[in-house]
């Protein structure tokens, strides 16, 4: 799977807004309370204590520190979520949607990547080794590591890891797969350093990303044939900055700052995860959200789409510098998104309806118009990764002639009464349902729509919440799909979207069905190389491959987030990192294989005065920066 601060399963980006939930959910969901008396750790006697002697411990306490001191810690920030999600489980049926964002990144890593420098900082970690083998990386626990609920974290939360991730009661077949023919050993010396052993030798950076496990807390679960069920609203302990203080059915889920949190003072987390609390409340709808950020119940919003920030984000709060506009060039890895193209549909089964449907697609014109030329195509399923990319493949542009000829070869010369192509041999229509979770994407869509007609091609729009979007796709029991993964690590992956083992089966991420020997051939080879320069190689020919196969049609990229918010709302004088995607993330809501998120502030005392400036109809001077140091 993606290397998100190490390996997570891929979540949706169309939002990081949430999940649909099921009726029958209670009212209320009890928050475990933190131990009074913290129990004792389960401990790792009995297992290997005797280290290698021939590792070379490293840590780094010297590269440049990216957070202010001027933060002050304090407040509530406040933000939303299109739905609510439908667990608070890490792992299992229904924990990929887009809330997992932050039941998982309340949890910190072994060690994390140095948004500027990139070389590796502590995290629960204080220090690693690598084996000569290459393979095995060896990690010192921070004495001072703790759960949330006071409990000391040990190498047996690992070691139950292991065990845990393997476990069919989880009902996770990416875990399962990842923690059995990727992950092959983790080991514990003692209880404070932990061993993990990989399938093959990678390089350094990508043996920490590939293969850098996240500790389930051993003391908390208890593994049954029921696991999913009870652990489906129980507040797991974390080891992050923030634990999950209270749930609301429907309304919100709130996370309280931990005071005392064990890496307060540290020196890359110093100054920062400022706000006391962070609500992220449920609004159904982005007009209305935005609605409830000019009446200042929301402190900031992301305005990246266009008429969000040509045509909304203006207006008197904005001139009277009671709200900020800030414009911010990033260089991160790019979001895969377009059109995924289900190949197990008996009409999208044939390579020529797949090309002719890329060719149908004018994604230029829609660029030029609803988005306002702000945005830049998407070439291939992976960008932004350096050497990996494959910079000699160009997605296919609209072209009515090559449209023309691929729907004639695939059975589809003739066109009904109304425009749309009909197959010669049977009368079945070239139409398809395009399923998407994105209320603000209807108007690109539609353009897409109108313009694919001139192909002969039907596109019938399907709009559904976040969370049934994202489900059917996972079920995939669509035909086209319309979404963005979350893109993220060093370097890009294959297995979880390309390998046929996980098609043609529900609760992957393959939506498409791809299913080809000869991928299956590259991805384990690439999965098993040592050498960058042969993996560079494999990862051009697999994106070749994609391209040629025609299952996913690229939209579109945005290298550079945009956003608004109250003038309480504070940031460093740099703004962000090279690796920062959203400047008001709480947390590692983005590419969290960078450490970059919590660099905010809320300034109380501000806050009071901007509301007594703004009823007594008092201006500041507006502010609009357009930063563009890492374009």
């Amino acid at each position: 799977m993606p290397n998100r601060s190490t390996w997570l399963p891929c979540v949706v980006v169309l939002s990081l807004l949430g999940c649909a939930e099921p009726a029958d959910r209670p009212t209320e969901v009890a928050v475990d309370e933190p131990l009074q008396s913290p129990v004792e750790p389960i401990r790792a006697s009995g297992l290997p204590e005797h280290l290698p002697t021939d590792l070379i411990w490293q840590t780094n306490d010297t590269d440049p520190t990216f957070a202010s001191p001027d933060a002050l810690r304090g407040g509530t920030f406040r933000t939303w979520m299109l739905s609510f999600p439908l667990t608070l489980r890490r792992v299992g049926p229904d924990s990929n949607g887009s809330f997992a964002a932050y039941t998982r990144y309340i949890h910190m890593p072994l060690v994390g990547f140095h948004p500027v420098t990139g070389n590796l900082i502590p995290g629960l970690a204080s220090h690693w080794a690598f084996d000569p083998d290459g393979k095995s990386v060896y990690y010192r626990l921070d004495p001072n590591a703790r759960w949330s609920d006071g409990v000391p974290v040990t190498s047996a939360d690992f070691v139950y890891t292991l065990g845990f991730m393997r476990s069919k009661e989880i009902v996770a077949p990416w875990y399962n797969n990842q923690y059995t023919a990727e992950v092959i050993d983790i080991k514990a010396y003692g209880d404070d350093v932990v061993a993990v052993e990989g399938v093959s030798a990678k390089p350094r950076e990508e043996l920490i990303a590939n293969y850098q496990p996240w500790p389930m807390p051993a003391h908390f679960h208890k593994l049954s044939k029921n696991w999913v069920r009870d652990y489906n609203w129980r507040v797991e302990p974390n080891t992050g900055a923030y634990r999950i203080s209270e749930v609301r059915k429907g309304k919100y889920v709130e996370l309280e700052r931990i005071d005392d949190w064990w890496a307060n003072d540290y020196r890359y987390q110093r100054h920062r995860y400022n706000p006391d609390r962070i609500r992220v409340k449920v609004i159904r709808d982005v007009n209305v959200a935005f609605r409830h950020f000019l009446k200042g119940e929301i402190d900031t919003f992301t305005v990246v789409l266009p008429p969000l920030w040509h045509e909304r984000a203006k207006g008197e709060d904005f001139d009277r510098g009671y709200i900020n506009r800030y414009w911010y060039y990033n260089d991160v890895v790019q979001d895969p998104g377009g059109m995924f193209l289900n190949m197990d549909d008996p009409l999208l089964a044939d390579r020529d309806v797949r090309i002719g449907i890329a060719y149908s697609l004018d994604f230029e014109y829609v660029n030029a118009t609803v988005l306002r030329g702000d945005y830049e195509r998407l070439e291939t399923f992976n960008e932004g990764y350096g050497e990996y990319d494959n910079k000699m493949i160009v997605a296919r542009r609209f072209d009515l002639d090559k449209a023309n000829a691929h729907f004639t070869r695939a059975g589809f010369a003739e066109r009904g009464v109304d425009g749309i192509r009909v197959r010669d041999s049977d009368g079945a229509r070239l139409s398809f349902r395009v399923t998407y979770g994105a209320p603000p994407h209807t108007e690109r869509l539609v353009v897409l729509k109108e313009q694919a007609k001139k192909a002969g091609l039907e596109l019938v729009l399907e709009l559904k919440d976040s969370a049934s979007s994202f489900k059917q796709l996972q079920e995939k029991k669509h035909q086209i799909g319309w979404m963005t993964w979350a893109g993220q690590g060093i370097s890009p992956t294959y297995w979880e979207f390309w390998h046929s083992v996980n098609a043609h089966k529900p609760q992957t991420n393959n939506i498409v069905n791809y299913d080809d020997p000869l991928m299956d051939e590259l991805i384990d080879r690439f999965m098993a190389s040592t050498d960058k320069a042969g993996r560079v190689r494999l990862a051009h020919e697999m994106e070749q491959l994609l391209h040629d196969s025609g299952a996913f049609v690229p939209s579109y990229k945005v290298p550079y987030t945009r956003e608004a918010a109250w003038r309480w709302m504070k940031l460093p004088e740099s703004l962000g990192t090279p690796k920062t995607e959203v400047l008001f993330n709480p947390l590692e809501l983005s590419q969290a294989v960078y450490s970059s998120g919590g660099l905010f502030w809320i300034d109380v005392a501000e806050k009071q005065r901007t509301r007594d400036a703004r009823d007594d109809g008092v201006p500041f001077e507006p502010v609009f920066i357009r930063n563009e140091d890492y374009r």
